[in-house]
């Protein structure tokens, strides 16, 4: 059996990727959540990944140790983690790719951070032209290939890259068009997706970095969290 080695549900973006698809493909798997210390992992997570960064798969004697490269493994191995016609294919490995390497105005002005709900103070040039492009993505896909995922009827890896954005939406209480909503609250609907945040809410630690992080970013509405 494959083990999944990920970090704290509340905060880790990056975990999230392979951990849906796996969930949502029904890939058997054994998790491994490693508590993410304040001001990084780099020792602790060199036990068991090269990079000493989440998530790695393990899979016997093979390590694979980046959230695209697992998907890649993964869809060596089982059906359905892209889709089976190779032009949508194509798409949906472009948009996962896309959002692998870019959308860092995304990314900074809106931290992950499940459990807490957030007014932005600011909503920089980047960010917007970020999410205007997310969008424009979801329109794409939903338009051409029916949705209600990305790419039609089956969640596949393109959905599983960009849950993640919706988990931020649903904290920072990002307004988008009817569409794009509408996808991303399906994405947060799913029972594996439901299953994250509840235990992401569970979660008792505390990573003071990225809580300041939050904070800078704008005023705390609610702490949905337990407490310890």
């Amino acid at each position: 059996m494959y083990t999944l080695y990920i970090a704290n549900k509340n905060y880790s973006s990056w975990s999230l990727r392979p951990w849906a698809l796996m969930r949502m493909l029904g890939i058997p798997f054994e998790e491994k959540l490693v508590p993410l210390p304040d001001g990084g992992a780099w020792e602790k997570y060199r036990e068991f990944s090269p990079s000493g960064r989440v998530p790695a798969l393990k899979d016997g004697n093979v390590t694979v140790w980046d959230s695209l490269a697992i998907v890649e493994y993964l869809a060596e191995r089982h059906p359905g983690v892209w889709p089976a016609d190779a032009g949508v294919r194509a798409w949906a490995r472009s948009a996962a790719a896309e959002m692998h390497s870019g959308f860092v105005g995304l990314r900074s002005n809106c931290t992950m951070n499940c459990g807490i709900r957030v007014t932005l103070r600011e909503r920089t040039p980047a960010m917007q032209a970020d999410l205007a492009r997310v969008a424009e993505l979801w329109a794409e896909g939903l338009t051409r290939w029916g949705g209600p995922f990305l790419t039609g009827g089956r969640f596949t890896a393109v959905d599983a890259f960009y849950t993640p954005i919706a988990f931020r939406i649903q904290t920072y209480g990002l307004e988008l068009d009817p569409a794009a909503a509408g996808y991303s609250a399906l994405l947060l609907r799913q029972a594996p997706m439901q299953e994250w945040y509840e235990a992401a809410l569970r979660e008792t630690l505390r990573v003071p970095k990225y809580d300041a992080d939050a904070h800078a970013l704008g005023v705390w509405t609610a702490d949905l969290r337990a407490t310890a």
